[in-house]
């Protein structure tokens, strides 16, 4: 595989640590992490599932079994190595003749006719199913060194956010933040500064924006509400009217999956994922409103600040007259897309996708997002044939990917001309220790990935992927990426897809 300008290579190596202190770091921010959404498409699934004549949902498990309590966890008391961070300065890349050579050279990739004889096996075996197809990448090189079906697409299921994170990043680029403000709508003989007679808060599309009381840095409805109460008092006005505008979103709120809850409708104004409990990860009932009840929980905050709201809040679009008064920001993008991956978060990965669809000036709707994360994807010279990016978060089993798209754009995130993608590897979740992977990689078939592994799970009833990192025996950094759409036991589908990435990890071959 080349891109444009060829590869300017650099070899990421990595150092197994089994330090004590290294284990207990590790361990400690599995706990603190997560896991958050598990097994949340195919609760999903299950659930609408249930509601038709003849079905159940016996069979819809989580993928999961943490998190642990704090000290019992039992991967980390049997942990053989624990992955040391990215870090983009640990090789200074080499340019000129032979730097392909000469990276490559610095530890030896394994041989495909090595990588037939240890996958095949367990790619053939019974848990996939048919037709389970693989890639295997040389991070250092960008090659293929091992395929199979690699060019079919399969449907991807929640792996696709690999290629919603890479999308967002090289359009909009780590340090992006989504705003929220406020703006006042002037009215008859209204001038700078003076007391505007309604105010509109204006949703830019982050769900992470919260109404609650600790903002665990997130924008924080709270700190809006008292900004705006400020300004509000410092021009005489105690008493306002209240509108909110979604309009940055286009279309249908409602994904094709139909409601449930592992997503919250999706439009341009909502606090904590619309969530309707104290949660902050997981499944949770989800409002059917998300904006109006973001738009009423900003007018109590007002009234706490001493500016009340008259009359109803309701939807309206804020004119290009409108000042702006106040304004929160998210973390930052890179901090966006590694919660997306490492929680498998679902109303992230879509909000997203709709940036994307934003930053080209195209309409943020599902067309839309499809349509501008694949042409992304395709200014980074990626292989995109039969590709389809029916929704950011992988819910949509109309979602097609190949394996070797994947494994492509997990090497070109390691790649030195785009440190801007670094966030795709940084949040994998980590085998045994931190996302949806915290509680997998326990049996002895997976044991050897522990703490290795960097991988994105998929989940879908009759559907099981992962795709991620790893660095073999030998110090090779591969890329990999495993597609099964034809599974009938979720569980042992799962061991099977685990076994391989520890065969990887495992591959002095």
């Amino acid at each position: 595989m080349s891109g444009r300008g060829g590869w300017r290579l650099k070899t990421w190596q990595f150092t197994a640590v089994a330090a004590v202190s290294g284990l207990a770091l590790s361990s400690a921010a599995a706990a603190a992490a997560g896991p958050w959404d598990s097994g949340g498409q195919r609760t999903a699934e299950s659930r609408r599932a249930a509601l038709a004549p003849g079905t159940g949902d016996g069979d819809h498990r989580t993928e999961a079994a943490g998190p642990f309590p704090a000290g019992s966890d039992p991967v980390a008391a049997e942990a053989a190595a624990v992955l040391t961070p990215l870090e983009a300065g640990d090789l200074a890349p080499r340019t000129g003749e032979g730097a392909r050579e000469a990276a490559a050279a610095q530890a030896p990739a394994p041989t495909t006719a090595a990588l037939k004889v240890a996958l095949e096996p367990l790619l053939k075996a019974k848990g996939l199913g048919p037709g389970a197809t693989a890639s295997v990448v040389d991070a250092a090189t960008g090659k293929e060194i091992y395929g199979r079906g690699a060019k079919t697409a399969r449907v991807p299921a929640s792996t696709v956010k690999i290629a919603t994170g890479t999308a967002a990043l090289s359009v909009l680029g780590p340090d992006h933040r989504i705003r929220t403000t406020v703006v006042a709508e002037p009215g008859p003989g209204y001038e700078d500064g003076a007391p505007p007679e309604r105010i509109v808060l204006v949703g830019g599309g982050d769900p992470t924006l919260t109404a609650r009381a600790d903002a665990e840095g997130n924008a924080s409805l709270r700190t809006l509400a008292r900004h705006t109460a400020d300004t509000l008092k410092k021009r005489g006005a105690r008493t306002i009217r209240l509108a909110y505008d979604t309009s940055a979103y286009s279309g249908s709120t409602q994904h094709p999956i139909g409601p449930n809850e592992n997503l919250a409708p999706v439009t341009a104004l909502m606090a904590d994922e619309g969530r309707l409990d104290t949660s902050t990860s997981g499944p949770a009932p989800r409002s059917t409103r998300p904006a109006q009840d973001a738009a009423d929980a900003f007018a109590r905050f007002l009234a706490e600040r001493g500016v009340k709201v008259e009359g109803a809040v309701r939807a309206a679009t804020a004119t290009d007259q409108a000042e702006e008064l106040a304004d929160v920001r998210s973390a930052p993008l890179s901090a966006l897309v590694e919660r997306m991956l490492t929680h498998s978060d679902n109303d992230i990965a879509e909000a997203l996708a709709r940036q994307t669809a934003l930053a080209a000036g195209a309409k943020a709707d599902f067309a839309g997002a499809e349509r501008e994360t694949r042409r992304a994807l395709g200014r980074l010279g990626l292989p995109l044939d039969g590709a389809r990016f029916a929704d950011g978060s992988g819910l949509d089993r109309a979602d097609r990917v190949t394996a070797r798209l994947l494994t492509s754009l997990l090497a070109r995130a390691a790649h030195t001309d785009h440190p801007e993608l670094r966030p795709v590897l940084t949040g994998l979740p980590v085998a045994g220790f931190s996302g949806t992977l915290a509680g997998r990689y326990t049996g002895p078939d997976a044991a050897a990935g522990t703490g290795v592994v960097r991988a994105k799970t998929g989940t879908l009833t009759g559907v099981n992927t992962l795709a991620g990192t790893v660095v073999s025996t030998d110090g090779r950094l591969l890329s990999f990426s495993f597609l099964a759409s034809a599974t009938t036991d979720p569980t042992t589908a799962q061991s099977t897809l685990d076994h391989l990435a520890a065969t990887l990890a495992h591959c002095g071959c």
